[in-house]
């Protein structure tokens, strides 16, 4: 099967690529910035992405596109307007690369979205929804939404099958944003007021994720749908800390801290949107995937924080390497 794989050189993108690339029934046309590190595969650099991205070259011969390259979310984005600048790239130049594809034969397009699609957070204990009518609240999960809106016209007018992915957290070796931010303070030793968080979030481990999107490639019941990626299994905050200080075979030093007195303390601070994602829920529901696909995540959450530290030399000082998002 020849697949053609965007922002390759991406967190999730260049762990699909090197996964990919060690099966045979797959081969790989890997959609590059800068040829760095990936395994021997076809390539071919592009420069940008946008509405008028010629993609006539990649896309000869390809039966499937996943698309994985994006304007990633951006904690403080200082542009202007940055609801047009998403819409550059992750509206406008997706539905180009989908409409090309089509016209070209590709068969079915994977788009990875975001869980940002259905929203910010959830009630305890009633977890997001593939079913769920999605309700972004900032720009890039607008951005998204848009793009798989798009995508779905697109496969009623053509008949190229869309696959939509909504990943929450992605964590694993390389990881950035807020969860390389966490590593860092677990490494350092400091006491952290986070001992007594009760809320629950999903994550997915990069090498489950990984694997979704590889069952979605060829899996009949796949097409046209959209599914919810995570482990299997939720954590609080606090639970997650004990996790990732196991993991690096650290102590965790939590002082337990009500809840309620921690988003008051943020709120004075002007930080009352980094406490609510500490300590508010957001949780997926999986059993879409489960149920459709038979997929069961294949790795733990356990062993999924362990891979985050098994590469490279990870000694104290260096356990966060670059690449990938955070919260």
């Amino acid at each position: 099967m020849n697949v053609l794989l965007t922002g390759a050189t991406g967190f999730v993108g260049s762990q699909l690529a090197k996964t990919l690339a060690a099966i045979e029934k797959f081969q790989i046309t890997s959609v590059v910035r800068n040829n760095t590190g990936l395994p021997v595969t076809k390539l071919i650099n592009f420069k940008s992405l946008d509405a008028n991205t010629d993609w006539s070259e990649a896309l000869v011969d390809q039966q499937v596109v996943i698309h994985a390259a994006a304007r990633a979310h951006i904690m403080k984005d200082e542009v202007t307007d940055p609801l047009a600048e998403y819409r550059k790239v992750n509206v406008d130049g997706t539905l180009n690369l989908a409409r090309q594809a089509a016209a070209a034969g590709v068969k079915r397009f994977i788009f990875i979205s975001s869980i940002k699609v259905n929203g910010e957070q959830t009630p305890l204990n009633q977890p997001f929804t593939a079913e769920d009518i999605p309700a972004p609240e900032d720009p890039y999960g607008i951005s998204k939404l848009e793009a798989e809106q798009g995508l779905q016209k697109l496969a009623t007018e053509t008949g190229m099958e869309v696959v939509v992915i909504r990943p929450p957290l992605v964590y694993g070796h390389g990881v950035k944003g807020n969860f390389a931010s966490m590593i860092k303070l677990v490494d350092k030793g400091l006491p952290l007021p986070l001992g007594a968080i009760h809320n629950q979030r999903s994550l997915v481990a990069l090498d489950n994720l990984v694997d979704l999107i590889i069952t979605c490639l060829d899996h009949p019941a796949a097409a046209n749908q959209v599914f919810l990626a995570g482990d299997g299994q939720d954590l609080s905050t606090t639970e997650l800390l004990h996790g990732v200080a196991i993991a690096m075979g650290e102590p965790s030093r939590l002082i337990p801290v009500p809840a309620k007195l921690l988003m008051l303390g943020a709120t004075v601070l002007g930080k009352k949107a980094m406490a609510q994602r500490l300590l508010g829920s957001l949780q997926v529901d999986i059993s879409k995937a489960r149920n459709v696909l038979g997929w069961e995540p294949p790795v733990s959450v356990d062993e999924g924080l362990k891979r985050c530290f098994v590469q490279e030399n990870l000694s104290p000082g260096n356990r966060v390497p670059t690449g990938g998002k955070g919260f």
